[in-house]
């Protein structure tokens, strides 16, 4: 079974920076793609940036672009979510997802597996 485990949230002040890893297990696909989404309570969720299985290609949401900057670690088996220059807008819960039909895009399709959310906060 696929599973996806988020950490390195925390709390940071604006203009800081913070790392999120994804740990990722049970893909039985090499076509798979990891996305990074965000979700503030009353709002719809956000897809933030993604990764293909290679590492090879990847996307970001407008509002990150140039701040944010996703890797993929296949020796360790982790996705990361590289973010700077924090903002206050970026607070949220951000979540790893996968699917492993999923082209990596900006046209962010759906997503069948989640982890359990990571709380970023920013501080003004």
């Amino acid at each position: 079974e696929v599973q996806l485990v988020e950490s390195g949230g925390g709390l940071v002040q604006t203009g800081g920076s913070l790392k999120l890893s994804c740990a990722y297990s049970g893909f039985t696909r090499d076509d798979y793609t990891i996305g990074w989404f965000r979700q503030v309570p009353g709002k719809a969720r956000e897809g933030v940036s993604c990764v293909d299985n290679g590492g090879d290609e990847t996307a970001y949401a407008d509002s990150v672009k140039g701040r944010f900057t996703v890797t993929k670690d296949n020796d360790r088996n982790t996705v990361y979510l590289q973010m700077n220059s924090l903002e206050p807008e970026d607070t949220a819960v951000y979540y790893c997802a996968a699917d492993e039909h999923l082209i990596c895009s900006t046209d962010w399709g759906e997503y069948d597996y989640w982890g359990q959310g990571t709380q970023v906060t920013v501080s003004s």
